[in-house]
């Protein structure tokens, strides 16, 4: 059978014409592994692939998950395998692109099998979260959940509400969950892998050029459009990279030109952490120049895994 391959790297890197063109030599499909290229409502603002580029080649889990769902890692490994699952049968090549390093990482190592978590349980360790502080919410999982609290720092928000979270809806502490995995969905050892990295400069040319792209195409108004909905500000959706400054443009609160600046800013800051945390947790990638990708991926097919 065909290997996977995985193009992962930051924002603007060139993940997607690099897929587009690989599956269009090798009669394979794109699948999504970015989180927030799965929601419908961000279609411009995402730059998720274009009408065109969908008719040239199958892409999977793009734009399916409503900007309203609170679309978690779990449930993206279950579609991302069901996919590959799909894609196997059919004789196709796999090419998984995006910059979700979650994504890569729980797909390749398993996933702990975590049941979704009550929404009634969430709402309210939210809210004790804003009006308590997340020392508060520390201290109670160190009661109900030492093992956890032990390995999280005392201010890591989204961990210590997660960690919370699980043990209130499930007795269980997170770490037992985490020591019974879900199967992994690929083989890194088998899988042609590359994570591209522009120079700094040109990188930072790539995002500010994308965001002036995308605001000529529309996403001002689809963002509007989203705003209009009134969903939750804490939902993965309304914090995708443009979106909350934008809304904040759309408020009077600020100019067009102060949301653009901003957006860009937070998307160069994004793009650092993303190679930090692949360099740390997925070592096993190579990085390379977009110019360079082709030919890396090239000899990974024609290498024999070790």
């Amino acid at each position: 059978m065909p290997k996977t391959i995985l193009i992962a790297g930051p924002t603007a890197s060139g993940k997607s014409a690099l897929a587009l063109e690989l599956a269009e030599k090798l009669g394979g499909a794109i699948v999504n592994a970015d989180s927030m290229q799965v929601y419908r409502d961000l279609h411009i603002i995402t730059a998720r692939p274009t009408a065109d580029d969908e008719r040239r080649v199958p892409h999977r889990l793009y734009g399916h998950v409503d900007a309203a769902e609170n679309y978690s890692v779990g449930r993206w490994c279950g579609d991302a395998a069901g996919t590959l699952a799909d894609l196997s049968k059919q004789g196709r090549t796999a090419i998984l692109a995006g910059g979700t390093g979650l994504y890569f990482s729980s797909l390749a190592r398993g996933l702990a099998a975590v049941p979704v978590i009550p929404a009634e349980i969430r709402k309210q360790v939210r809210e004790r979260l804003a009006s308590d502080g997340v020392a508060a919410l520390h201290a109670e999982l160190a009661a109900r959940d030492p093992a956890t609290a032990a390995r999280l720092k005392t201010g890591d928000r989204s961990r210590v509400t997660r960690a919370l979270e699980v043990v209130l809806a499930t007795g269980r502490s997170l770490t037992d969950w985490h020591e019974n995995n879900n199967p992994s969905g690929i083989d890194l050892a088998r899988a042609a892998k590359v994570f591209l990295m522009p120079g700094r400069d040109e990188l930072t040319r790539r995002i500010d050029a994308r965001f002036d792209g995308m605001i000529a195409a529309g996403a001002l108004e689809e963002v509007r459009e989203l705003a209009a909905r009134n969903l939750d500000p804490s939902l993965p959706a309304m914090k995708a990279h443009g979106v909350p400054w934008l809304i904040r443009h759309l408020r009077g609160e600020i100019t067009l030109a102060e949301a653009i600046e901003q957006s860009k800013r937070d998307t160069r800051r994004y793009t650092k952490r993303q190679a930090t945390w692949f360099r740390n947790q997925l070592p096993q990638f190579e990085w390379v120049e977009p110019a360079g990708a082709m030919a890396a991926i090239k000899a990974q097919l024609k290498t024999p895994p070790k």
